[in-house]
Parts: structure tokens; C-alpha cells; sequence
């Protein structure tokens, strides 16, 4: 992977189709970032089995 500086980049092109309003509001939000969101059931994944956890 190289580190050129490529006009076509994802970054160049995000950048150009950002939306000052949205970030704005984005930032302004206030948003409990200390609580987990809720995850839907497709969303949800289980854990390692409890008899092949090796961390206990």
C-alpha cells in the first residue's frame, strides 16, 4: 500500500462531498456516549461458549 498523494483518493472525494450542516448538527448533538445503543436482534451476536473460554 502506498502513500501517494492520489487526486481520486476516498478521503479527497469524502471530503468534497461533506455537508457542513450535517456535521454541525452532528457535533451538536447531545448524545450519551457513556451508554451502549441498543442492537437489534440481526445485530446481536453470541458470545464464545462458556465451557471454551480460556480466560478464566
Amino acid at each position: 500500500m502506498s502513500n501517494t498523494n492520489n487526486d481520486t483518493s476516498d478521503i479527497k472525494k469524502a471530503a468534497e462531498q461533506a455537508d457542513n450542516q450535517q456535521i454541525e448538527k452532528n457535533l451538536n448533538d447531545d448524545k450519551n456516549v457513556d451508554t451502549p445503543e441498543k442492537l437489534s436482534e440481526e445485530e446481536q451476536t453470541s458470545f464464545i461458549d462458556e465451557e471454551l473460554r480460556t480466560d478464566k
